[in-house]
């Protein structure tokens, strides 16, 4: 049975890291929620909740004390209706349905070994920093300094992903307890965060006929989203979701530049970059003035970063106009990109290796006199690849030096940039840094593809990172056993491979972005009383 008092199973309850076709035996409290989870489905009348198994909560139902086997049983047989948004009808709402672009779940049946529930029940309940979390999001106004807005943020958006693809949107919290209890008792296989609203998310119908301006995103961070799937087309060793070493320097590339130009550029100071758990990373930029740009200022520096462009289907998706380089993009190309496609990308890709790659190069250069005149010197120098020069710089010295030379070299100046920013600049989803309202997924959840840990990375050290040495949820479930647990749960991350990324983000990220905002805090407090002395003098 249940521990009485609602408190998690003992250790050896933990579920046993599983092997591919052996399913853990389940403790008696794992078997008594199964129960109850069985029941709740059985008792679901059809059509109800589309896609989601659960009853609606019935009507005058009583509240429980939580931690109680009765709260348990009351959470498990019912979900009140400002927990989901998926019904239609007279409640359906066109905002809680996200773009099918913007918002691409990622649940599927298919989880890797080592992910499930009962693992992730562990996660949450052990080793998830939620202090840290909601004190980040709080931005220092869950203080008693009487310049905090204590609504702030309890106006702020978050969405979960459940098991089964159930989207909720729209959640809100006022403590870092209740959104602790929410996450416990939900187990969200994914944690998305939104914006700062003008009134809170989970009560937006009751401002429904209060007009269009009522309930609108007032507040959000400045945030990049890049995936290794957008360098396909240069990268030879993998594709789509697909990573290794080789490639995952791309996107070491892009935390350099942007970084570098978020702080020296625009002058932000608190930026917090996050390994996806796949593919890609994610940029957090929490400087108040971040935060309460416009959309149509995100969207000025989202094109500011702008240099990949053309569709699908243009050969060409670089063009360096002008006589000189923009200071940010010269910069960019002699710090960094030049080195690492001349270094790194020429020999790890193989980008001369075949006539295809060749050739997809070529096309790059505007003059098909000059391309050709390429193509030939590479044709008459085939048989270096079987010496000991490497064919990749060989080729490339040729290219090089027949742009750089002759009579139409003043026309193709621009051309050997070019290919080196076709092949190396980030590449962002710009429709994800322009817009307050876009979700973006939270640090430190699971990643349900890979089981690993949506963790910070230490852009100062982002040559460092290894994505396939991020630990995975059964890595951390097997720490945590061969361990133990501790009476105070909040130890418990420091004997993980989690520890580092926790210790990190509290000290070198989380620290001085509240001590700033403190400062702003008795800043603007003191100009407020100010102002209003200066009111009654005259």
């Amino acid at each position: 049975s249940a521990p009485a008092n609602g408190a998690p199973p003992p250790t050896s309850y933990l579920p046993p890291l599983r092997s591919p076709s052996v399913r853990p035996s389940l403790p008696p409290y794992s078997r008594w929620v199964g129960l109850l989870q069985a029941l709740r489905r059985r008792q679901t009348p059809p059509g109800d909740l589309a896609g989601a198994g659960e009853g609606a909560p019935s009507p005058g139902a009583k509240s429980q004390q939580p931690g109680t086997r009765a709260a348990a049983t009351s959470r498990a047989q019912s979900i009140s209706d400002s927990d989901f948004h998926l019904r239609m009808g007279r409640d359906y709402d066109p905002m809680e349905i996200d773009d099918q672009k913007q918002q691409q779940l990622e649940v599927t049946a298919a989880v890797p070994e080592g992910f499930n529930t009962d693992y992730l029940r562990v996660y949450y309940g052990k080793l998830f920093p939620y202090g840290d979390f909601f004190k980040w999001l709080c931005y220092g106004n869950d203080g008693k300094h009487p310049g905090c807005d204590q609504s702030y943020v309890g106006r702020r958006e978050f969405s979960f992903t459940l098991e089964n693809d159930i989207y909720l949107r729209f959640q809100s919290f006022d403590t870092a307890t209740e959104l602790e209890s929410s996450i416990k008792e939900k187990c969200p296989f994914k944690i998305d965060i939104g914006p700062v609203y003008s009134v809170d998310p989970s009560k937006r119908h009751a401002y429904a006929q209060s007009g269009n301006n009522v309930f609108v995103p007032v507040e959000r961070e400045l945030i990049f989203d890049i995936d290794i799937s957008d360098y396909d087309d240069v990268r030879y060793c993998c594709s789509g979701a697909d990573v290794c070493r080789d490639c995952w320097p791309l996107m070491t590339i892009a935390i350099k530049i942007l970084d570098t130009s978020l702080r020296d550029d625009f002058g932000f100071s608190h930026i917090l970059w996050v390994y996806s758990g796949r593919r890609g990373v994610h940029c957090w930029v929490c400087d108040s003035r971040a935060r309460k740009l416009s959309n149509e200022q995100r969207a000025a520096i989202a094109d500011y970063f702008r240099v990949y462009k053309g569709g699908e289907n243009a050969l060409k998706k670089v063009s360096l106009a002008g006589p000189v380089l923009h200071p940010f993009l010269a910069r960019s190309y002699m710090d960094v990109l030049k080195t690492f496609f001349e270094d790194r990308l020429l020999l790890n890709q193989q980008l001369f290796a075949s006539e295809e790659r060749c050739r997809k190069i070529l096309d790059l250069i505007p003059d098909e006199s000059v391309a050709s005149e390429v193509h030939d010197k590479w044709q008459g120098n085939r048989r270096s690849s079987i010496s000991k020069e490497d064919v990749n710089a060989t080729r490339w010295e040729q290219l090089k030096m027949t742009l750089q030379s002759g009579k139409k070299a003043q026309g193709l100046r621009r051309c050997v940039e070019e290919i080196v920013f076709s092949y190396t600049y980030p590449r962002l989803d710009m429709e994800v840094s322009k817009h307050m309202n876009h979700l973006l997924k939270a640090p430190f959840c699971i990643h349900p593809k890979t089981g690993r840990v949506c963790v910070p990375i230490d852009p100062s050290n982002c040559d460092d990172f290894d994505p396939a040495a991020v630990p995975t949820l059964s890595q951390l479930l097997g720490e945590l056993n061969a361990t133990g647990f501790q009476t105070d749960p909040e130890n418990n991350w420091e004997r993980t491979s989690l520890g580092k990324s926790i210790s990190f983000f509290r000290t070198s990220f989380l620290h001085p972005l509240l001590k700033a905002c403190k400062e702003e805090l008795e800043s603007a407090y003191s100009a407020k009383l100010q102002q209003s002395k200066n009111s009654l003098d005259w």
